[in-house]
């Protein structure tokens, strides 16, 4: 099963990190929160990575030509500069020969069970399942009915209390019908779309999970990670 990580953006709120590396490439502890990733889903024995890319790609395409990581086999796919989070995905679509396969973002760690993700979207049979968490930073608010069904999708309103879309997907090559070009936004139009069919699937992770879309949150992961209390960390 293949793992997509969405690595193509601009990371402008991480601007004193960004403008000389993409934002995958910024450094947890002595490594980049991307191999940080790579070696969670590894810990779960996922070998096949695709790692969309876009903005200054050639920092990730020469890293992992030099890095080896247990033995994973990583595609870095330039997926262009300006193409949004869906568009990177469709690109993507003539390497992807299983029918579930694997998204994340690549600024966001968690120790959400991925065996358990996997096997809840199996059962559940839909098109896509997300990871739901509760942060304390307030994004995109999705509301789920008690046998997880999500009937409702709205991307960063101004004030919610509710679950938000913490990424880690588990999607089928149905997606891909959802998806028109580059310049397809994947949190709107199409995960609107499938929740509005009943295919949109929430799995609650009620544990850790952080994003790095700012210094501060740099600043957090790297205090966890140089206290030992990260508990993202499985190898």
């Amino acid at each position: 099963m293949k793992v997509i990580i969405l690595c193509g953006g601009l990371g402008t709120r991480l601007a004193e990190e960004t403008k000389t590396k993409p934002k995958p490439m910024v450094k947890i502890g002595n490594i980049p929160i991307l191999t940080h990733l790579i070696k969670y889903y590894n810990s779960y024995g996922y070998k096949e990575f695709i790692l969309a890319t876009g903005y200054k790609s050639k920092i990730i395409k020469d890293y992992y030509k030099k890095k080896k990581i247990n033995n994973s086999n990583i595609k870095v796919i330039y997926t262009g500069k300006n193409t949004l989070t869906g568009g990177r995905i469709l690109r993507l679509k003539k390497y992807i020969d299983d029918e579930i396969f694997l998204v994340t973002y690549g600024d966001g760690l968690s120790n959400v069970n991925l065996k358990e993700l996997v096997n809840f979207h199996i059962k559940k049979k839909g098109i896509v399942t997300l990871t739901a968490v509760r942060p304390t930073i307030r994004f995109g608010e999705i509301k789920f009915s008690k046998s997880s069904k999500i009937f409702s999708y709205k991307e960063k309103p101004q004030a919610t209390k509710n679950w938000i879309n913490g990424g880690f997907f588990v999607m089928t090559n149905k997606i891909f019908d959802f998806i028109k070009n580059d310049f397809t936004v994947l949190e709107k139009g199409p995960l609107e779309k499938i929740a509005k069919k009943g295919k949109l699937f929430a799995y609650k992770h009620n544990n850790f999970w952080q994003c790095m879309d700012t210094m501060r949150d740099k600043i957090l992961l790297n205090k966890l990670w140089n206290k030992r209390l990260a508990k993202w960390k499985r190898w």
